[in-house]
């Protein structure tokens, strides 16, 4: 499948309640490798930050391809149950990547 469209790209902070963080860690981590093998998928990173945070990168050919990854049955049940694991709202930005993608 191509695309001229540009590529959109989601980053963002996500704070863990102190008594889910191994949770959290375990879940995001679970998502690292199937992510990565979704179609539309170019990058997917996450970072723990010395202050307890987690880090966010990821970059998806289109927004229908994110759509799709959004739809993911355990990622929704993470998203509808945000407030039992975070002690926030994520801090979250999603947009249209102005820089060339490279092309493999």
């Amino acid at each position: 499948m191509t695309t001229t469209q540009s590529p959109i790209s989601l980053y963002g902070f996500l704070r863990p309640r102190p008594d889910r963080v191994d949770q959290v860690r375990e879940f995001l981590t679970s998502l690292i490798e199937p992510t990565r093998k979704e179609e539309g998928n170019l990058e997917w990173h996450l970072h723990e930050q010395e202050d307890g945070r987690f880090f966010l990168y990821e970059v998806w050919r289109s927004q229908e391809d994110m759509d799709r990854h959004n739809e993911y049955p355990p990622l929704v049940e993470f998203f509808n149950n945000l407030s039992e694991y975070l002690e926030g709202p994520p801090e979250a930005y999603v947009g249209t990547m102005t820089s060339p993608y490279p092309v493999s």
